[in-house]
């Protein structure tokens, strides 16, 4: 299928590894110029190789931009390299694992500037070009916690359901411009993300990281854990000219693990 999409342009958080990184490789597969982003230039430098080697002569330009998304200084280096995009996809790091009795007041306010304010800051600073020009598309990398909330990942799921509550509002007074805004949650997906969890959740329990991950890839129905192109795939398609219907919503993506009919 021909997402409708080359030659638009793109900023992808947060995407020298994990979800971000899949994101960007779907995006330039089908002719989107992407600015990707990592805080570390050598990480960043190898994905961005990654990612133009994969989208391959149909491909298109495919930038880097070392810098910490979560910054004022880091927002304004990613604008500057590419001032009117056509889809944004917002994406940070999660907060660590913490038991609620022991996190701090600082510890809220690192959660809430990088998984509320950084991402409402860019969703502020492009949706009004995306609504001159007709055409715009917000994708934010949430968690399936938004839904299921996760005990050890309290700040996560504090701060991302502030996001998702934010943009439930502003997807519907932008739609009318063909400016759409929705939420990816991603469930368990193999990135270092979710295997730093698993070995947080072996020290707390005095278990072992590669046991529980087993368990935990039997516990859901599919029997597995998601593969990061799945998810990369799934973005680029809400980005395309035929999700220009799809707005507003949070897409669970988890391998059925959520249990809930809605």
């Amino acid at each position: 299928m021909d997402l409708g999409i080359n030659g638009r342009r793109a900023i992808v958080c947060a995407s020298s590894r994990g979800l971000g990184k899949a994101c960007a490789m779907s995006l330039a597969a089908e002719g989107v110029a992407v600015v990707m982003n990592g805080r570390d230039a050598g990480t960043l430098k190898a994905a961005v190789d990654e990612v133009r080697a994969a989208a391959g002569a149909g491909g298109a330009d495919v930038t880097g931009i070392a810098c910490d998304v979560t910054t004022a200084a880091g927002r304004d280096a990613l604008l500057a390299a590419c001032p009117a995009p056509d889809i944004l996809v917002n994406n940070a790091g999660g907060p660590p694992p913490a038991h609620f009795r022991g996190i701090k007041e600082s510890d809220w306010h690192a959660a809430l500037n990088n998984n509320m304010l950084a991402p409402i800051a860019l969703i502020q600073s492009v949706v009004d070009g995306m609504m001159e020009r007709n055409f715009g598309r917000i994708v934010n990398i949430t968690s399936a916690a938004v839904k299921a909330p996760i005990p050890a990942l309290g700040l996560s799921n504090g701060a991302r359901a502030g996001l998702t509550g934010f943009v439930a509002g502003v997807a519907r007074e932008v739609a009318a411009h063909g400016v759409t805004i929705n939420n990816i949650l991603p469930g368990p997906f193999d990135t270092d993300r979710l295997r730093a969890n698993f070995r947080y959740n072996a020290e707390q329990s005095g278990g072992d990281a590669e046991a529980l991950m087993a368990a935990g890839r039997r516990a859901n129905p599919a029997r597995r854990f998601g593969e990061p192109p799945e998810f990369g795939r799934l973005c680029a398609f809400l980005c395309s000219v035929h999700a220009g219907f799809i707005n507003g919503q949070n897409i669970v993506v988890d391998g059925g693990a959520f249990p809930g009919t809605l």
